[in-house]
């Protein structure tokens, strides 16, 4: 049973990348179709809320203490605005832009975005001196020069073109349509890395995940409904026009929206963003094998180059944060043994793992969480 606890959240995390799959490529084909991206936000979000608030009612244990004060609703709101309703909003728009199969590669900048964030506000220390700050540089660039070889260095079309229906907000004129979409997909990755550095404080405030996804769905409804009442005046547009459609917002706003919201926090609390960052390579495996098969996307030479060197990135930001949180729990084990010139044993409880000790993708993606818990960020 030990060892079953242990790989859950791995099997949690596939289970998610395959999720992640399926809504973008079941969003890409209704969007084709002719559905708004604004529209089709609003109808996700307001499913996801249907579906969890009442499981997240009935399933709250009396000994909850969770409390939706005025602190916990502001951040929720906030959470809810930039993560999900801006993110959203941009994210399907460079979606239907784009390609589906880019969309899943730009989301391997998630961790070097989070990095220059939290860097430039402070969170983050570089010292030029260590190798882990080297290799976290050196990743971000990486990941930086990946995106615009995705995004600009197309080179030879493997698939034929697709002729876009005219439902982008920016109009049928825009003719790099593929350059504005890469540029939302990357707008949509700030808005999910500030979403990542705002799950610390939110949770803290408010610990139960299912509640709080509840919240953070239903906010984003009234949020998301607001947006696309002022971009869309024709009524027309809200009305599904295929059994297709309504599926997929079904699916994505059970699975995509509700499902994923408590499975990525659960995920964050169990192991920290670190590890739940590692699985996001496999997403955009996933995405590109079936969309190039079942939606005939068009892929390029330069995509699959940058996509490449994207990943590679990725994985050297992980290894630098994760060698700065082994420096990190090596000097926190010695600073405990000696309190006051006396040697001290430290047990750690932990019931997911047997040899009682969590490893350092449990740490968060940041330093310093000694720092007070309301402004830091794991």
């Amino acid at each position: 049973m030990g060892e079953y606890e242990s790989v859950k959240p791995v099997i949690v995390m596939i289970l998610l990348q395959f999720s992640y799959a399926a809504v973008a490529l079941s969003t890409r084909a209704a969007l084709l179709q002719g559905m708004s991206p604004r529209i089709f936000v609003v109808y996700r979000q307001a499913i996801a809320t249907l579906v969890i608030a009442p499981l997240a009612f009935f399933t709250r244990s009396k000994t909850n203490k969770s409390s939706l004060g005025l602190r916990s609703f502001s951040l929720i709101f906030l959470a809810s605005l930039i993560g999900v309703t801006l993110n959203q909003n941009i994210y399907f728009e460079g979606l239907y832009l784009a390609s589906s199969s880019m969309a899943s590669a730009m989301s391997n900048l998630l961790p070097a975005v989070t990095f220059v964030i939290t860097l430039s506000v402070g969170l983050e220390k570089i010292r030029i001196q260590s190798l882990r700050s080297i290799a976290k540089i050196i990743g971000t660039v990486l990941c930086v020069a990946g995106a615009i070889a995705m995004a600009l260095l197309k080179g030879p079309k493997l698939l034929n073109a697709e002729l876009l229906p005219n439902k982008s907000v920016l109009g049928s004129a825009v003719d790099n349509y593929w350059l504005i979409g890469c540029l939302l997909l990357f707008g949509s990755n700030c808005c999910w890395s500030l979403w990542l550095i705002l799950q610390v404080p939110v949770t803290a405030s408010y610990p139960d995940h299912l509640a709080l996804s509840a919240w953070m769905c239903f906010m984003a409804t009234l949020q998301s409904t607001i947006v696309a009442l002022f971009a869309e005046r024709d009524l027309e547009t809200w009305k599904m026009n295929s059994h297709l459609q309504l599926a997929c917002c079904f699916f994505s706003g059970i699975v995509g929206s509700g499902m994923s919201f408590y499975a990525q926090a659960w995920v964050i609390s169990r192991r920290g963003p670190l590890f739940s960052a590692m699985f996001n390579p496999l997403n955009t495996v996933i995405v590109t094998i079936l969309a190039s098969i079942f939606l005939h996307e068009e892929i390029y030479t330069g995509s699959v180059v940058g996509a490449v060197t994207v990943i590679l990135g990725l994985y050297t930001v992980l290894w630098g944060k994760a060698k700065d949180l082994g420096g990190m729990n090596t000097e926190k084990h010695l600073s405990t043994q000696n309190v006051d010139g006396k040697i001290v044993s430290v047990v750690i409880d932990d019931s997911v793992d047997r040899t009682r000790c969590k490893t350092n993708l449990e740490e968060p993606l940041l330093l310093d969480k000694a720092t007070k818990v309301d402004s830091a960020y794991v």
